[in-house]
C-alpha cells in the first residue's frame, strides 16, 4: 500500500490526541497497537467529533470479570451503554484494536478477530480526531484502508542499513504458506517462505533469472489462526527476522546493492493487518 494511503503515529506519548487526515471515511480503519499496563482498571479509545465522542471504547478491569463498554457522548450527555461481558484485551498483554468504518456501523476487531459492531449515533462526516488515555503503552496508531494480500509496499528512499519493516498478520486456519520478499527491479534480494505443512522455512535470492541455493530450516515461527508480529531488520551484512520479538532467522546478503531494493511484498494464506517500513 502506498504511504499516501496511510497515516501513522509511531510510539505516541500518552495521553494521546491526534487528528485523522481527511476525517473519518467509510472503508478505512483506525488501528491501535499496544499493551495495557498491568494492574490498570481500564483504558479508553475515543473517536471525537468536536466536543462529542462518536465512539467510546472502554475495557474495564475491576474486581470482577473484565468487560467492555461502548457508548456515545453527545450534547453534553452519555447515551445508552452497550456492554460486552468479556474482554479479548488482557492486562499486561499486547493487542491490536481495529475499528473498521462502514456506512452503518463501526466494526470492532481485536487481534484480527471480530469482536462486535456498533451502530453510528453521530454521522461519521464530522469525526476527525482520536484520543487514547494514559493506561496503555502504544506502539502505533494507524489510519488506513484495509491491507490486501498479495500486498506490495514501496520502501521510501530504498532499503538501507538500520531500516526495519514491521508486519502484523493472522495466518488463516488452513494456512499452507506465507511468503515475504524484498524486491528490486531485476529480482528478489531476500525471499522468506514458510511452509506450514512441512514445518519448514526457506530463504533464498532470485537474481539474473535464477534462484540461488536454498537455506532451509525446520520450525515455522507462525501458528495458524494466531496473531503475529514480524520485524525484519537490515544491517550491512544480513537480514534478521524477529517473530513476536524473538529472533527467528538470519540471512546474509547475497545482493549487496541495498539502495536498489524498493519493494516489500507479501503473499499467502493470511489476514494482513499492518505493514510498514520504519
Amino acid at each position: 500500500m502506498e504511504d499516501s494511503q496511510k497515516q501513522l503515529f509511531c510510539k505516541p506519548e500518552i495521553p494521546f490526541t491526534g487528528s485523522l487526515q481527511g476525517g473519518l471515511q467509510e472503508g478505512k480503519s483506525v488501528i491501535v497497537i499496544g499493551k495495557i499496563l498491568p494492574e490498570v482498571k481500564g483504558f479508553h479509545v475515543n473517536l471525537l467529533c468536536g466536543d462529542d465522542i462518536a465512539l467510546h471504547f472502554n475495557p474495564h478491569y475491576d474486581d470482577g470479570p473484565a468487560y467492555v463498554v461502548l457508548n456515545t457522548f453527545q450534547n453534553s450527555s452519555w447515551g445508552t451503554e452497550e456492554r460486552k461481558h468479556e474482554s479479548p484485551i488482557l492486562q499486561g498483554k499486547p493487542f491490536i484494536l481495529q475499528i473498521l468504518v462502514t456506512n452503518q456501523t463501526y466494526k470492532v476487531l481485536v487481534d484480527g478477530k471480530h469482536f462486535m459492531d456498533y451502530i453510528h449515533r453521530i454521522p461519521i462526516t464530522g469525526v476527525n480526531t482520536i484520543s487514547v488515555n494514559e493506561m496503555v503503552d502504544l506502539d502505533f496508531i494507524a489510519y488506513q484502508k484495509p491491507e490486501v494480500v498479495p500486498n506490495k509496499t514501496l520502501i521510501k528512499n530504498r532499503l538501507q542499513p538500520g531500516k526495519d519493516i514491521v508486519i502484523y498478520g493472522l495466518p488463516n486456519p488452513d494456512c499452507k504458506r506465507i511468503e515475504m520478499n524484498f524486491r528490486h527491479r531485476y529480482g528478489i534480494a531476500f525471499h522468506y517462505l514458510s511452509y506450514f505443512n512441512e514445518n519448514e522455512v526457506v530463504c533464498n535470492t532470485f537474481e539474473n533469472g535464477v534462484w540461488g541455493k536454498e537455506e532451509r530450516s525446520g520450525g515455522v515461527p507462525f501458528k495458524k489462526d494466531e496473531l503475529f508480529k514480524v520485524t525484519i531488520s537490515c544491517d550491512k551484512e544480513k537480514y534478521t527476522v524477529f517473530v513476536n520479538d524473538q529472533q527467528a532467522h538470519t540471512y546474509k546478503h547475497r545482493f549487496a546493492k541495498l539502495e536498489d531494493i524498493d519493494v516489500f511484498e507479501i503473499y499467502g494464506d493470511l489476514q494482513l493487518i499492518f505493514v510498514k517500513p520504519l
